[in-house]
């Protein structure tokens, strides 16, 4: 008697809803009805991949390798690891309005930053800003916790050490004299990672935060001292700093540096003569690895990519030669039920 109440209690109202009596409604696949819908689809992958294709195309770029492998690269002699503090400079011309915004980024190839011992060697407490992480760095930041005196680093970490630091400096040639062209910073790295993943410690001046620990290996000056010009661009909120610490998912990659869109370049590079300053420290030889440095302006559907064009173009393209197939075989092998004739 109580089983059967408990059941009684459990049992969901008699209501549409709960006992599934809803109307429902199940397409019929037929002819009439597949063979037109892959017609108007292709139709529209078609549309859209002439119209993606046609504006990849009218995006323009500049790539320049300046890893300095040939001998008659500008950046040869810079090349050698034993040379130091070496500037070189990569001369280039612009036939016609290189048109703005222009997007300046530094590439790298054969990096793989997604392995994974080097994605995790880092301390996401000590780059919120914790100062507690500051003393006692994570774990996961070995090799890259403390120097060989016993003395913290921070950033800590694998990311952080090997963070890209070639520096750049675009002029255009007027008349024999060197104009320089500015680069745009900020608002280059996600606004997450600016805003919420990574702070400095609230302590002012900052230098102050890092008393007793020693800059990564691999830097040339302190977190602090990155860009001491502008507080809002400085330390852990770089933007330089947080672009590379986004880490890439490919072996081949790209990261913006700058934008061109300021002043009298606010419509982008006119056509002239430019020569590209480039401060070399970056070393990547040893590796097999190449750099490389692109400009590229970006149209309502991003960068320059004629994959995503042509995959709409073939998918497309199949769907409409499928219906095609689909309408010969349903005219020559239509069932005698469709024709009209009744069954048995």
């Amino acid at each position: 008697m109580v089983k059967e109440e408990q059941e009684l209690a459990n049992r969901p109202d008699n209501t549409a809803f709960t006992q599934q009596r809803l109307p429902a409604w199940q397409p019929m696949l037929s002819a009439g009805i597949v063979i037109p819908g892959f017609v108007l689809i292709g139709l529209a992958f078609i549309g859209i991949g002439v119209a993606l294709f046609v504006t990849s195309r009218s995006i323009q770029v500049l790539e320049f390798d300046y890893t300095g492998v040939d001998q008659n690269s500008p950046c040869f002699k810079c090349s050698d690891p034993k040379v130091l503090n070496c500037v070189c400079n990569l001369n280039f011309s612009i036939d016609s309005l290189f048109k703005g915004t222009v997007f300046f980024y530094y590439g790298l190839s054969n990096y793989y930053q997604n392995f994974r011992k080097y994605g995790v060697s880092k301390d996401d407490v000590q780059l919120s800003g914790d100062l507690t992480n500051f003393k006692t760095p994570s774990d996961t930041c070995s090799p890259y916790a403390y120097d060989s005196n016993n003395q913290p680093i921070v950033p800590c970490g694998s990311i952080a050490n090997s963070m890209f630091n070639d520096a750049f400096k675009l002029y255009q040639i007027i008349n024999g004299t060197n104009t320089l062209v500015p680069f745009d910073g900020k608002g280059i790295a996600w606004w997450t990672d600016y805003n919420i993943k990574y702070r400095n410690p609230s302590i002012t001046p900052l230098k102050n935060a890092f008393n007793n620990t020693v800059k990564p290996i691999f830097w040339s000056k302190p977190a602090y001292e990155l860009d001491t010009s502008d507080p809002a661009n400085n330390g852990f909120i770089n933007q330089n700093f947080l672009v590379w610490m986004r880490r890439a998912a490919l072996p081949n990659f790209r990261k913006l540096y700058g934008r061109i869109n300021e002043g009298d370049y606010a419509q982008g590079l006119p056509a002239g003569n430019y020569s590209l300053e480039i401060a070399y420290n970056y070393p990547v030889l040893s590796f097999d690895g190449r750099k490389k440095v692109v400009f590229s302006n970006v149209s309502w559907m991003g960068g320059k990519n004629e994959f995503l064009g042509i995959a709409y173009l073939v998918i497309g393209s199949m769907c409409v030669f499928m219906s095609i197939v689909m309408l010969i075989v349903y005219a020559k092998f239509k069932f005698p039920e469709e024709d009209g004739v009744p069954g048995h």
